[in-house]
């Protein structure tokens, strides 16, 4: 059976170049972690964070383990120190230094569970052993105290707050250090003071050294989440949403905002997915259909469907992460498998091996696709208008076309081509129809 010793064994045959010894012996691998299905996750940590090479470094690594006999994923964890300017402006930003990973978890629209979400993920990442925290951004209605629950005063260091600890995971929030008085309270804030109160609260919470900083959105699209977007360096979001077609609408501009702030969004969960019934029956009682038209449409490989579970409500009342319950061990399973998907796109962003395919058009060729590492191909307009999966195209259920392909001219072209999400290329169309393709789907469609 795969462990830890055998990895670390032939991850002795791996050098870094600058000092001639292999990475064990530098102290390099801090952490390995093997799971039932063969995914072993490794923190490493360099001596220089931005070793020309890094890379090389992981990619030894990478092909070293998946040699081994049982390894069905490999994935890297690695802090990198994010590049500081060094100004009076910039110094608060040095609370973030040793920060790894900063993940927000978001939803545009009120009431979906995203909070619950954002506890549950850090949670399970600190689960994996990660040093992890969570700071819960919104101002009006923080729901960090409530789900996780703490007995201790507010404690400073100088002239920052020492962040409050539940299971080893550090953490901020409003409620925490807010004495409710109506002088002061979030009542009484407004855009700008609230944009001001969440940057203190970041900047001016003593954070240390984290795997993960999860920080816990407002809901919404507005200035205030725009401004804390650009707040920080964030490695990705994740999406958070409910099986109601306004939810999903709102999946969609929160996916926009984000990428005007050229943050990836690189997961979604469609909490309140169903009701499990006896004999492995369910019910969809608010829909279905939501999840797989965002796979469809935008290619997200990273999602979760989370069930209607009373334990989960419960457990948030009562201050305790259901991840750290005994009575939730399926629900555990699920929200693992999910963190561990996310743990590999994560560190794809870290690597910056998270790249989109270049996309051109030729009136004589077609469109051209240009994909990293794959030999490019071109795609016929007509061909591709007509495989558009939108609802204004294709009926969503039988996935017939709604207009005759003799409807739409010989002569298409797309006016506009731009990446939406990371995952696929929005195209505005000359007969003024808008589509939206994965990545894949043109992968897929070259082949054929």
């Amino acid at each position: 059976m795969l462990d830890a010793a055998q990895i670390k064994v032939i991850l002795t045959q791996v050098m870094d170049p600058d000092l001639d010894k292999d990475i064990v012996s530098l102290g390099y691998v801090k952490d390995i972690l093997v799971d039932k299905s063969g995914i072993v996750t490794l923190k490493i940590k360099l001596k220089d964070p931005q070793s020309p090479h890094r890379e090389d470094i992981y990619q030894q690594v990478k092909q070293r383990v998946s040699s081994l006999k049982g390894v069905s994923n490999v994935q890297i964890l690695a802090p990198v120190t994010p590049k500081v300017t060094v100004s009076n402006e910039s110094a608060p930003l040095d609370v973030l230094a040793q920060v790894s990973t900063v993940l927000m978890v978001s939803s545009c629209k009120g009431g979906v569970g995203k909070s619950s979400m954002a506890v549950n993920i850090a949670s399970a990442l600190s689960k994996q052993g990660n040093k992890v925290g969570i700071f819960d951004a919104d101002v009006y209605g923080p729901s960090l105290p409530t789900m996780m629950a703490v007995d201790s005063d507010l404690k400073m260091q100088g002239d920052l707050i020492i962040p409050f600890e539940y299971e080893g995971i550090k953490l901020m929030s409003f409620g925490y250090v807010n004495s409710d008085d109506p002088e002061s309270g979030p009542a009484i804030l407004r855009g700008p003071m609230v944009a001001q109160v969440i940057q203190q609260l970041l900047l001016g919470t003593l954070w240390g050294e984290l795997d993960y900083l999860v920080i816990d959105m407002p809901p919404g699209t507005g200035d205030i989440q725009l401004s804390l977007a650009q707040l920080t360096q964030i490695t990705a979001a994740v999406m958070v949403t409910t099986p109601q077609y306004l939810s999903l609408i709102d999946v969609v501009k929160g996916i926009e905002m984000f990428d005007r702030v050229n943050i990836p969004t690189i997961g979604v969960v469609e909490n309140m997915s169903y009701l499990e019934l006896p004999e492995n029956q369910k019910s969809f009682p608010f829909g279905r259909g939501a999840l797989t038209r965002l796979i469809r449409e935008f290619g997200f490989k990273t999602t979760l469907k989370f069930p209607i579970h009373p334990t989960v409500s419960a457990a948030g009342d009562e201050g305790e992460p259901w991840m750290f319950r005994s009575d939730t061990g399926p629900l555990q399973t699920l929200m693992m498998d999910f963190v561990n998907q996310l743990c590999g796109e994560l560190e794809r962003v870290r690597l910056g091996q998270l790249k989109l395919p270049k996309v051109s058009y030729e009136p004589d060729q077609g469109i051209l696709i240009f994909p990293e590492d794959e030999p490019s191909f071109s795609v016929d307009p007509k061909q591709l208008r007509l495989a558009c999966q939108s609802a204004l195209n294709r009926d969503e259920f039988t996935g017939e076309l709604r207009q005759a392909p003799d409807d739409i001219p010989d002569t298409i072209r797309p006016l506009s081509m731009n990446p939406v999400g990371n995952y696929a290329l929005g195209i505005q169309w000359s007969d003024g129809h808008s589509s939206l393709f994965p990545y894949q789907q043109l992968l897929e469609m070259a082949s054929q």
